[in-house]
């Protein structure tokens, strides 16, 4: 897409006008604020950890619908502005150092709800793309599996196309439930889903 195509785009999005005009980061706000809606995320989460967190749109609604006492952790290797009341991590949670510091800002507790809305930088090779995608979606659940409540949620996005079929199996192990959501603020033409995990299996 042209520069001149994206601005147009981005001018004419109703939710990117949206956003400026409640203060989020991002239009990627009304995807989650869609998905906490149909299934009750936040509800009664009091430990979030938001992974590849940047620019932090994400964050800023789980603070905004979790009560005071309650905890989130962005977790990005890109620098953040601040969002008061969000403990931020600038790291990669692949390593170490970025997990010691989240395992001392949760001081010991497991986690309600992990959410990712990682992607990929478009490299435009199709292939490539799709199995970037899929990896990070990969690295989630994995993270998911360490830190996650037996009770908990997993939010993650992915891309369907190659290796889509082999992640679900992989969720439908995981949790006791599995849905596949494509909120109204994704774009049509994106082939972007979200895998929504509830109820850790044991030794899932």
């Amino acid at each position: 897409m042209s520069s001149k195509a994206w601005k147009n785009r981005q001018q004419n999005d109703p939710y990117v006008k949206k956003a400026r005009e409640e203060g989020y980061r991002a239009r990627a706000a009304y995807k989650l604020i869609e998905l906490d809606e149909r299934d009750q995320l936040l509800g009664r989460a009091r430990r979030v950890v938001d992974l590849g967190a940047a620019p932090g749109s994400w964050s800023q609604v789980a603070r905004r619908r979790l009560p005071q006492q309650a905890t989130v952790i962005a977790l990005d290797i890109l620098p953040m502005e601040p969002i008061e009341g969000v403990e931020i991590i600038q790291g990669d949670f692949r390593e170490q150092p970025a997990l010691d510091q989240l395992e001392a800002a949760l001081q010991g507790g497991k986690v309600d709800l992990v959410l990712s809305d990682m992607a990929p930088n478009i490299s435009g090779i199709g292939p490539a793309d799709q199995a970037r995608s899929i990896h990070l979606a990969e690295l989630a659940l994995a993270f998911a599996r360490d830190w996650l409540d037996f009770s908990g949620k997993l939010v993650v996005k992915v891309f369907q196309g190659a290796g889509f079929d082999d992640l679900l199996t992989e969720f439908r192990r995981t949790f006791r439930t599995v849905r596949i959501r494509k909120p109204k603020a994704s774009r049509a033409e994106s082939r972007e889903v979200y895998l929504v995990g509830e109820g850790l299996k044991a030794g899932g």
